[in-house]
């Protein structure tokens, strides 16, 4: 067969193609889950297929009446083929959207933060069907935070392709802090624990017993007044005629203690992290 004669059989099976895809019609908008009838031409039988995202349904339907589409063929979001086919075959493409918003899902990071940190805390919230199809469609949420004392704030945030994020700066007192996240009937909790922040405002003093040397912080506690968590390291430098001497203290029962020989004059100064508090200057006491 000449290329010419080729081409014009191809342009008429199209033709041809198209004249019969128009007898198979879909409506405009399909909801997940939702049942519809696909209108058809003609009459007597003929064979169904319908082919999505994840699945395919094959049946034998009468023409006269339409294809019924059931609401279970039709659960998940994406496009969809339809095809009926007797002695011809023709074809319809339409897209089913996700249905109402019921779920979220929510994620936030870290777990645990120190008070008064900006914008420490990150929430992403993702938005679904009854069906877990991506709500494409732009959906308020409502994300909030609250402290343990009952008190917080809130901010309602548009979806972008399914999702919203947000930043939260953690309460200025220590303890478990919810963040939630709500629409419509659906809403998420996570809790995050905002623990101390850094020390701050050390203070060391000290003490003698005998002629034992002891150094002590006051209680240790961040810029909120939130004690410091025990176990938190605090580093005591002592400069003396013997030479230069670190020791780490973890804190117990919201002080750090520590004995020091000192030999003669001594210089001692107190850090916990970035943090440095005041210094002493004391002298080793004779038999």
């Amino acid at each position: 067969m000449r290329p010419r004669t080729l081409l014009v059989t191809f342009l008429l099976l199209l033709v041809a193609q198209w004249a019969t895809a128009a007898d198979l019609h879909a409506p405009g908008k399909v909801t997940a889950g939702s049942g519809f009838t696909l209108a058809t031409g003609g009459s007597g039988k003929a064979t169904f297929y319908l082919i999505g995202p994840s699945a395919v349904v094959k049946r034998d339907i009468e023409l006269s009446g339409g294809v019924a589409v059931q609401p279970e063929e039709v659960e998940q979001a994406g496009r969809y083929t339809a095809t009926v086919c007797a002695d011809e075959c023709s074809s319809t493409s339409f897209y089913v959207e996700a249905a109402d918003p019921e779920r979220i899902s929510l994620l936030v990071h870290p777990s645990r933060v120190p008070v008064a940190d900006l914008n420490a805390i990150s929430a992403v919230a993702f938005v679904f069907d009854r069906f877990h199809n991506l709500e494409l469609r732009p959906e308020e949420l409502a994300f909030s935070i609250l402290g343990k004392e009952g008190t917080g704030a809130s901010e309602k945030l548009k979806t972008v392709d399914g999702h919203a994020w947000i930043r939260l700066t953690s309460a200025h007192s220590e303890g478990p802090a919810k963040i939630a996240v709500s629409i419509a009937n659906a809403s998420e909790v996570r809790v995050v624990q905002q623990v101390a922040a850094d020390a701050c405002n050390l203070h060391i003093k000290p003490e003698w017993v005998g002629r034992t040397f002891w150094v002590e912080t006051d209680p240790v506690r961040d810029c909120s007044g939130n004690n410091v968590p025990d176990g938190t390291v605090v580093s005591f430098t002592k400069m003396d005629s013997a030479g230069k001497t670190t020791v780490d203290v973890p804190i117990k029962k919201g002080v750090a203690k520590v004995e020091m020989p000192i030999d003669g004059k001594a210089h001692i100064t107190v850090a916990s992290g970035v943090v440095t508090g005041n210094e002493l200057s004391v002298e080793g006491r004779s038999e």
